[in-house]
């Protein structure tokens, strides 16, 4: 399905921009489904979280899929993109740029705690100007600041025809295809992609697919859907396989990595 460029009303940025007396702004917004806030940028960072509903963020030759439990980390003045997979309450809290966050200018995926959400909930219902604003926009860095960063990146090449090919994996984790199968269908050679791979992205082909099975899986998780199905529908022969990759990314099982999350 074509995402859709977001043409609704919506308040003027330099209206929303946060300021010293202000330095965290929230701006609420419910899209439908492929939906698209075009590559921009700003001068404060910016912490895009979906309450509902998954989105994807592309920086530069990355991107990242955000389930409810998860957000994004965006640096002042770096050029993002908002893609929705699935209908989605986006909230997104533009922080003022002197607001001290994270180290360095990446990008970071945050584990999005219960006090978290519910400060953000709180936020979104204050009054411009009341004084709660303050305390809660305190409460907001405090915990920000205080997040689990995630290792859950998916790079992207610069090739033409080998980014082709990683967006129709990413729109389909499952795909069973090959390499060969692929090369075929980008008229080149499966040892000319597999070059391409190891030059541009650092890895093998089989390494980049898991990176964005696993991507795929916490929005899945997040639904409720028993790990077995999990498991098929990201394209692993059996749960017990699906579930020895994702401890062997993050150090527990996917049982014992969400049975402290609540999604609501």
């Amino acid at each position: 399905m074509p995402v859709k460029p977001v043409t609704h009303t919506r308040p003027l940025l330099s209206d929303m921009a946060p300021t010293p007396a202000r330095p965290v702004r929230l701006i609420a917004r419910d899209l439908d489904a492929s939906e698209l806030l075009a590559a921009h940028s700003h001068a404060w960072g910016q912490v895009t979280y979906a309450m509902d509903g998954v989105v994807r963020v592309t920086v530069a030759s990355n991107t990242w899929i955000v389930p409810p439990m998860r957000a994004i980390w965006i640096p002042p003045r770096v050029v993002h993109e908002v893609e929705t997979l699935e209908k989605a309450r986006l909230r997104a809290l533009y922080v003022h740029a002197d607001v001290p966050l994270f180290e360095g200018g990446g990008c970071e995926v945050l584990d999005v705690s219960a006090l978290l959400r519910e400060l953000i909930v709180a936020l979104a219902r204050v009054d411009p100007g009341d004084s709660r604003e303050a305390k809660l926009a305190a409460l907001i860095i405090d915990e920000v600041s205080r997040s689990a960063t995630l290792p859950i990146r998916v790079a992207l090449p610069e090739d033409k025809r080998l980014k082709a090919l990683c967006e129709k994996l990413i729109a389909d984790p499952a795909s069973p295809l090959t390499l060969d199968d692929w090369a075929r269908q980008a008229g080149a050679s499966g040892r000319t992609l597999a070059r391409l791979f190891e030059k541009e992205l650092g890895m093998s082909f089989s390494q980049w697919r898991q990176q964005v099975r696993l991507a795929h899986a916490a929005p899945l998780i997040s639904r409720g859907l028993p790990l077995s199905r999990v498991a098929a529908e990201l394209g692993y022969a059996s749960q017990s396989a699906f579930s020895a990759m994702f401890k062997k990314t993050f150090g527990q099982s996917p049982s014992a990595f969400f049975a402290h999350k609540e999604v609501r």
